[in-house]
């Protein structure tokens, strides 16, 4: 795309979401937050691992044979996991920055 025709999109982007500004068209989101998004995060982590958990129960008893699936699905299990602790080590990092801040 050329530049001008990239800024002539980008202008007519801006007029279109400075319209919409004026006339009240845009409503707050009615997601109940960073605490439903967190807590769903949470539950799909906790699915993953459930899921991880009984595809090596059957492995181990002998009711799979899929001993790869069963592998992959712990190590995504475990990313997951991991991923989640360090998403809620930099929050908590961050409240504590926060609590030192002076006034």
């Amino acid at each position: 795309m050329e530049p001008i025709a990239t800024q002539s999109l980008l202008l007519n982007r801006m007029d279109q979401m400075e319209l919409m500004a004026e006339s009240g068209a845009i409503a707050p989101a009615n997601n109940g937050g960073i605490q439903q998004d967190f807590l769903q995060v949470v539950r799909d982590v906790n699915a993953q691992q459930n899921l991880a958990s009984e595809m090596m129960q059957a492995v181990d008893t002998g009711a799979s044979q899929d001993v790869v699936g069963a592998m992959v699905t712990s190590q995504k299990a475990s990313l997951s996991f991991n991923m989640l602790m360090e998403v809620r080590n930099k929050v908590l990092d961050g409240i504590d920055d926060v609590m030192r801040m002076s006034l």
